[in-house]
Parts: structure tokens; sequence; C-alpha cells
């Protein structure tokens, strides 16, 4: 295995020739081997390495090296022409979307690389939805045209279906298959023919049998890019054509304004196709200055070296020995060594003591950057993911990532109390380096849950915490937080008495209890006199009522009472789970001018709502959650046999392109693990994302099993 040697390139660039791009798509598309050529093309490495020798710039960790894919999102940097175009490699794995948000949000452009073997694939689907969120500016790249499977044409028409008629065909390949080396190029109007061993092309006229089809396409680019300017739909009428800076105009406002997104062809392993497709980055995509940053406060930072600095932190990482990595954006103004800053979170002050560039793990010392461009800072006091640095006294805080919310869910066997000190401190550092990772330490639940975007997210978080902090970890299927209600009114009545010498404790509570919805009608028998409605912290309403006539409660003892009643909503009487969704009316009752005190009602209350509980035919709620599988036809039939066995109900199923969408409803319990058989079932080529529905009935069997195990647990504990 060799080495590849990285050429250091210290030169400060100015915002104009700065362009930061993200490489984006499904797992195997062939990023990381494209952001390697890109390297080679640049002259910033003397040789490519190889995913599957695990010597690429991009995946350098020994995790990324020994799974043979990217799981960390990678910067690197490559001096093109005049500018510089800073390369974020990301995971094409949706359990690392964390790391595809964080980078989309400090590009500028997005190149979306799609297999021609295997068309739109559901990873791709899952990263355009965030590119439309932060509105990128996207090119597709085609890739591996070599392949004896490849399908061009197919690809572009999936990609149309899914993403509309804003993909534009720049290139298609003139020989696509085994022995592939020529692009038709319809917006230079001209065919690269590439040498065996790829690198730079020979300009060739377009073959005398392809130059209808490339003026066909050349137009209907010229007629997309003057489409949406006034100035160049007019200057297109008069002249039937547009000049070379017309259409670069038009392409980059496009772009801008997301109405086109232009499609290249590359084999990134048989470096054919990159250099162009680096050359229209430098010419045509969006630099820093064209793209401002909002605010928390909705304002605009415009990016300019002549704006107030303002530095932006994406991404942190810790490093043995090094201590925190800290990546980030001069989103306004420059930034030196020894520059002091004020952090808008904490306004505590930090230093910064040494910049650095990235090619991967090697970092590359450099006095200053300009806006636009991105870096790191080690050693930080306390700057996160999020976090905005400024000059002091500024009032500028950018807007923050927004991650998507963890999608499964696993506890941790509690190992020693040493060990799980150990575990807990990784955890919150891996936290801080993944806001996707969230740690619950659950009171109803009494387990520690760690819920994540996937089981392979999970997996790595637990060979990180093994790797890095030295402890074994097990994970456990986590408990399931149900819910207890009633079904029918019970009446019922319960007198606390209590007499041990001196002054004894004495309440009697006579209560109607009884399903409740909203917009239940007050009760007949009843003459209510106050009433209240507690939204329940677990979820769910109790509506209290103060039916007393008469005094034979004093009102000062209703808190009480209701601390009673919710002493019981808080240890179910069946599951010991949470109740919800209760009408109480308490309409009698009687006190002791001595024995009667706060502690007595509120005893006599939660004993009265326990067995009122038992007369009203109480059933237990589960958590039901809708989920959404995105997958191919040729495998829907397997995911449908899968739900309907864990009791789905299938609520509809829709074609997505050229994918379907199932949409199902089912129980959480049915749910654990389930992302790793859909990758089974779909070889990695599916996805599901799932919300909270409602809770809804168990069955008569589970309810039974779940209250044996209830009291089984109660004796044995």
């Amino acid at each position: 295995m060799f080495n590849t040697k990285i050429i250091i390139n210290m030169k400060v660039y100015s915002t104009k020739d700065i362009r930061n791009i993200v490489l984006l798509g499904h797992s195997g598309c062939g990023k990381t081997t494209m952001a390697e050529t890109m390297l080679f093309e640049a002259g910033a490495i003397s040789r490519r390495g190889q995913v599957e020798e695990g010597n690429t710039v991009s995946d350098h960790y020994n995790v990324e090296k020994e799974r043979g894919n990217s799981v960390f999102s990678s910067l690197m940097h490559v001096g093109w022409k005049d500018s510089k175009i800073n390369i974020i490699d990301t995971p094409g794995y949706d359990d690392f979307v964390g790391e595809v948000v964080s980078a989309l949000k400090v590009a500028d452009t997005a190149v979306m690389i799609l297999n021609s073997t295997q068309g739109v694939e559901v990873g791709t689907e899952l990263v355009w939805e965030y590119t439309e969120r932060f509105k990128t500016p996207l090119i597709f790249a085609v890739n591996q045209l070599d392949h004896e499977k490849a399908n061009f044409e197919l690809t572009v028409d999936q990609a149309k279906n899914r993403f509309g008629n804003r993909v534009t065909v720049v290139q298609y390949p003139f020989n696509a298959g085994v022995g592939f080396n020529s692009i038709i190029d319809v917006l230079k109007m001209v065919m690269y023919v590439f040498p065996e061993d790829g690198g730079k092309p020979e300009k060739q006229s377009i073959p005398e049998g392809e130059l209808a089809n490339a003026n066909t396409l050349h137009e209907k680019l010229v007629e997309t890019i003057a489409e949406y300017d006034e100035d160049l739909m007019e200057a297109y009428f008069e002249t039937g054509a547009l000049t070379e800076e017309q259409m670069t105009k038009g392409l980059k406002l496009s772009m801008l304004n997301h109405k086109i997104f232009p499609t290249f062809c590359v084999s990134s392993i048989n470096n054919m196709g990159t250099g162009r497709i680096m050359g229209f980055l430098h010419d045509v995509a969006p630099a820093p200055v064209d793209r401002p940053y909002l605010t928390v406060s909705a304002d605009e930072i415009v990016c300019s070296e002549s704006g107030e600095q303002v530095l932006f932190f994406f991404k942190t990482l810790s490093e043995p020995h090094l201590g925190e990595i800290s990546y980030f954006k001069v989103v306004s103004g420059s930034v030196s060594s020894g520059d002091e800053l004020t952090n808008a979170r904490t306004n505590n002050g930090e230093r910064i003591s040494q910049l650095y560039m990235l090619n991967g793990k090697t970092r590359i010392n450099i006095d200053k950057l300009n806006a636009g461009d991105l870096g790191v800072v080690v050693k930080l006091k306390d700057t996160k993911t999020n976090d905005t640095l400024t000059q002091k006294g500024s009032s500028l805080v950018v807007e923050g990532i927004e991650f998507p919310d963890a999608r499964i869910r696993t506890a941790i066997i509690p190992p020693s109390k040493k060990d799980f000190e150990k575990i807990m401190v990784g955890l919150n550092q891996l936290q801080k380096e993944d806001p996707t990772i969230v740690v619950e330490q659950s009171k109803e639940l009494s387990q520690t849950i760690l819920h994540g975007q996937g089981e392979m997210h999970l997996a790595m978080v637990k060979y990180r915490l093994e790797k890095l902090y030295n402890v074994e970890l097990e994970f456990t299927e986590p408990k399931i937080a149900y819910r207890e209600t009633i079904t029918k009114r019970a009446q019922t009545s319960y007198r606390h008495k209590k007499q041990s010498g001196g002054s004894g404790q004495f309440a009697e509570v006579h209560m109607v209890v009884e399903p409740y919805f909203d917009g239940m009608a007050p009760p007949n028998d009843l003459n209510v006199r106050a009433e209240q409605t507690l939204d329940l912290e677990w979820g769910g309403t109790l509506k209290f009522l103060w039916c007393i006539v008469g005094g034979s409660i004093d009102a000062k003892y209703q808190n009480a009472i209701i601390k009673g009643v919710m002493k019981t909503l808080e240890n179910g009487p069946m599951t010991g789970s949470y109740a919800r969704d209760i009408r109480i009316s308490v309409y009698d009752g009687k006190m002791h001018s001595v024995d009667s005190n706060d502690m007595a009602f509120m005893l006599a209350a939660s004993h009265c709502v326990r067995t009122a509980f038992e007369q009203a035919s109480p059933v237990i709620l589960e958590p039901m959650y809708d989920i959404e599988v995105l997958c191919k036809d040729d495998v829907m039939g397997d995911i449908m046999s899968d739900l309907q066995s864990r009791n789905a109900m299938i609520m509809g199923v829709d074609a997505d392109g050229h994918y379907q969408k199932i949409k199902a409803r089912l129980p959480l319990r049915l749910l654990y693990k389930y992302s790793s058989r859909l990758r089974s079932l779909s070889q990695g080529r599916a996805k599901h994302i799932r919300t909270f529905a409602e809770f809804s009935k168990v069955s008569r069997e589970v309810q039974t099993e779940l209250v044996a195990a209830h009291q089984q647990d109660s004796v044995e504990v």
C-alpha cells in the first residue's frame, strides 16, 4: 500500500475565488473516489488512493478503512486555475445524515453523484430533500459510465421523473459501457476523448451522426437558461443564441434560484470527466458572496471580506492526543491566527491560536482565511457545533443547523457504576460531536435510552465508545412507554382513618371517575361548582370537577385531593404506566375538625381513584407509529409481507417517482430493529421514516401479558 503525498498549498484566497462544494449520493455511488480524482486532477496529491485499499484522503479513520465506506464527512481542498475549491465528502448511508446536513449548511454548491448502473437510489432521495430545504445550487454527475450495465438515459429519465425538468443535460456519453472514453458536451458543443488512463482529454468535433441530437440538447439547454431571466430571453429571441458570457450568467442565476440542475458525465475511477466538472465549478458555480446567511433574527449577512468578523461552527470532532477539532466557515470578514473573538452563545472570549486548512487528516497551517473559506481550529474553550464567534460587541448570530429528529432507540444495559460514569462522559462528548445522537435518562422507563438515526448509527456509537473510552457497552430492547386509561364510568368512595395516639388522620372522599374526551358535556347528575383542566406532561388530560354542596369537605382540601389523584395517575394500577384522559368529579365526603389534613385527603383520593380504576374497565394504550417505506417494485412484496407479520395496518401504497411509498401504522413494540430488517430485505436500497401517530388499545392478550409481567416484576422487587 502506498502513501499518498499531499502537495501543500498555503495561498490565501479572496472570497470571489472560493467555491465550497459538497459531494452527495447513495452509498457506493463513488463520492470518495470522485474526491480522490479531483485532488489528483488538481495536483493536490501525487497518486490516487482506492477505497478498497483504505488509502484515500477522504476515508482516513480506521473504522472507515475497515468498513470500506464513509462514516464522517471529510474536508479537503484543491487549487483550480485561480480559485480554491473546498470539497466535503459525505457518507452515503442515511444513518449518518447529520454529517450531510452540517456540510450542506456551509456548501454553496452540491454535486449529486448518480450511479449509472442503479439510477436514482434511495440515498439520493434522502439527501435531495435536504438540498431542497437549504435551496443549495445543485449539479448531477452520472458516474460509473465505464460499467457494462451503465445506462445514462435511464438514469437521467429517473432523475427527471423524480426531480423534474430542472434536470438539464449538459453532457452525455458517446460510448457508455466497457471501453467508455468519450463525452459529448452540449454546452461547449465539443466531444472530449480521454486517453486510456484518463486525465486531460483531446477535444474533437462531434461526430456527424451525433450532431442532430447534440444540437437538439444544446437548443434545449439554451432555452432553459434563458427562461429564467428576461434580459437573456430577449437576447435569445433577437439572435436565436446566447454568448458564452450570457450562458454563464444565466446558468449561475438559474442554479441560485434552484431552477436548473446541470447534468454531467464522469468515470471517477478512470479519471474521465472530473476536470470538466471542476472547470464548471470554477466558471459557473456560485461563490460564497452569492449566498447570504440568515441570522437568528432573519437578517442577512453578506459573505464579504470587508464585513464584521463572523465565524460559524458546523462540525466538532474529538481526536486522541489532540482534543477537539472545530470546523468553521468564515461567514463574514476574515480571521487570522491570534484573533480574539466572542462566543455569541456564552458571551465568553475565544482565542484563535492556530488556523488550519484540511486535506483529510492532513492539517495545513495558514495565517489567515477570508470570508467564504472553510477551516479548522483546535482546543477552543467552549465552542461547539452551531455556535457563532464574532468580534466583541457584535450582535450577529448565524441561524443554526436544524438536525433531523432521532428515528430509532435502544436501551443501555447498566454496567458497573464506574463504567457507567465513563460511558456517560463518552456519550456526552459524542453528542457534542453529533447532535443527531440523543441520550435520555428515562424516569418513566427506568432506563438509559440512546436515540439515533439507524442501527448502523447506534453501532458506530458503540464502536467509538469502546475504542476511545475503553468501556464495554451492551444494548438491549428498550421498554415501551405504555399508557393506562378507563372505558366506562365508575362511582366509588374511600375513607382514610388512622389513629395512633394524639391527633390522627381522617378523610373521606366520594367521586365519579369516567373517561374524558374534548368537548365532553358536564355531568347532568352533579352540581359543578368549580373545574380545572390539567394538561398532563406525559400527554392527555385530567379534568377535575369540584361538585361539593353543603360544605361536607372544605374547598381548602381541593388541591390535596388533586395531588392524590395525580399520584395514582403517575403510577397506573395495572402496569405502573402513566394514566391519561380521565375526568374526576368529587361530589361528597367527610372531614374532621381536628384529624383532617392535606395528607389524609391526598391518601383518600389516591386510594379512591385506584379502586375506581378496577371498576371502570381499564385498558392499556400503546404508542402507534406511522411509517413510510420508500422502496423499488422488486422488493415491495417482501416488505409488505414483513409489515403485515408485525400486525401493521397498511394505509396505502403510492408511486413516488420510480419508487413505491408504503404507508403503514404499527405498534412501537414491533419496530425494534426494523431498520436492520428493512436493509436485509432490500439489500440496503430502501429507507423508512417513522413518526408518532397516537396511543391505541392493546389486544386483550397483550394486556394480560403486560399486567402479569408487571405483577411478576413487583413481586421480584
